[in-house]
């Protein structure tokens, strides 16, 4: 017996999974789309032990409550900041609860090396507790990493590079309380260490702005979320937005204070209805709203949490205490049976003018990708992605799991 996600307009991916028998026709329990067995990457190297028609599917049980599904990949990448990298990943999706009334949790570690001796241990969660009454954010990090700076503001070139190393601790923990079905407001405290930070090149904007040895940012977090998606791994459709105030103090042993706002705008499309594509947006802005943030807790490409904003530059390319992003992404099927997809993404970027806050220029970058899905019942897919960008930036992605 087999059971096989859906899904209808107006219902997520596993919010409502729905039974066929064995002998009940495909089209009498599916007038959308006609339903094609679900494949991933275990399914490949395993083997099928039997052939299954496509008219017709089996039914077994759903992802049970209390049952972990792994998955565990080894990657490789480039990027002109890094070079060649290779990474360990491994993501787990359960339900804490009755998966009826409970959105999937999911918990995310990798170990990343990269040529240039770059070391990143990242422990991220989401766990919602029973009929999602909290959800549990967590974002642990190690990082040991060399890497180059550009300045601030739209005009810095590739050519402005210097050599920055540092280490880096960071431990972010929210919880979030159900206020409505979707609506959710919680507290957190953020917490980032920084140490033995050395510049190995002047920049003359990084000298204006001020590089210490080492810089604490400590403080509580205010955060509001609206969010009606029920897979977070692979949105099909649904909107997501979190509006994020985070207050750093001396009082709590920061280096200075300071406060910025985040807003994360995330909205998905099925297109066209009753396909297995999707047509997503994401707007993401990240302001220094008072005070001065040590230099490497400014608003900075690809420093969002995920780390996936402005595929086709290098990490830290743009940096200064505004930032505005936006990116579209159309991701499509290429096999039926949901082994195989691809993307095309766009996307755009515009830091403020430093000292000035204005802003004058916009950075586009754009690309496409191949995604492999890993597992079939969390949706998690292998993200392999080439972007470009201005001037000659360009780098190839490798990410568990969807850009956002």
């Amino acid at each position: 017996m087999l059971f096989l996600y859906l899904s209808f307009t107006g219902v997520e991916s596993y919010s409502r999974p729905m039974q066929i028998s064995d002998d009940q026709p495909v089209e009498k329990a599916d007038s959308v789309r006609k339903i094609v067995l679900q494949k991933d990457i275990i399914d490949v190297l395993k083997g099928l032990r039997k052939k299954h028609r496509q008219d017709s599917v089996k039914v077994d049980t759903v992802l049970k409550t209390g049952k972990v599904l792994f998955s565990i990949v080894p990657a490789f990448g480039y990027t002109l900041t890094s070079g060649l990298i290779g990474s360990m990943n491994v993501n787990s999706a359960f339900y804490s609860s009755n998966p009826q009334k409970t959105r999937l949790s999911s918990i995310t570690a990798n170990f990343i090396y990269t040529q240039y001796k770059q070391i990143t241990i990242p422990l991220q969660a989401s766990i919602w507790t029973r009929d999602n009454d909290l959800n549990i954010l967590t974002d642990w990090r190690y990082f040991k990493y060399p890497q180059d700076t550009y300045g601030l503001g739209p005009d810095s070139e590739l050519s402005d590079a210097s050599g920055i190393d540092y280490k880096h601790v960071r431990l972010h923990q929210t919880v979030l309380k159900k206020v409505t079905e979707s609506f959710y407001a919680g507290i957190g405290f953020f917490y980032d260490y920084r140490w033995r930070i050395s510049q190995e090149d002047s920049n003359a904007d990084v000298t204006r702005y001020g590089l210490t040895p080492k810089s604490i940012s400590a403080g509580p977090v205010a955060t509001l979320v609206y969010d009606n998606r029920t897979n977070s791994i692979n949105p099909e459709k649904g909107f997501y937005t979190s509006v994020q105030y985070r207050s750093s103090l001396k009082k709590l042993n920061s280096t200075s204070n300071w406060n910025s706002i985040v807003v994360d705008i995330r909205k998905y499309f099925n297109l066209p209805q009753g396909s297995r594509n999707t047509l997503a947006f994401w707007n993401y802005n990240w302001l220094v709203v008072s005070g001065k943030a040590p230099y490497l807790d400014l608003p900075s490409t690809g420093w969002d949490p995920a780390t996936a904003m402005g595929r086709g530059y290098i990490q830290g390319r743009f940096r200064s205490p505004k930032l505005l992003y936006f990116e579209t992404e159309y991701r499509m099927s290429l096999t039926r049976n949901g082994l195989l997809g691809a993307v095309v993404f766009g996307n755009a970027q515009s830091v403020s003018n430093w000292p000035a806050n204005n802003f004058t220029k916009v950075a586009p970058g754009g690309g496409v990708g191949l995604r492999i899905k890993v597992n079939k019942k969390s949706r998690a897919n292998v993200a392999i992605d080439y972007g470009f960008g201005m001037k000659g930036s360009r780098g190839l992605f490798v990410n568990l799991g969807e850009v956002f």
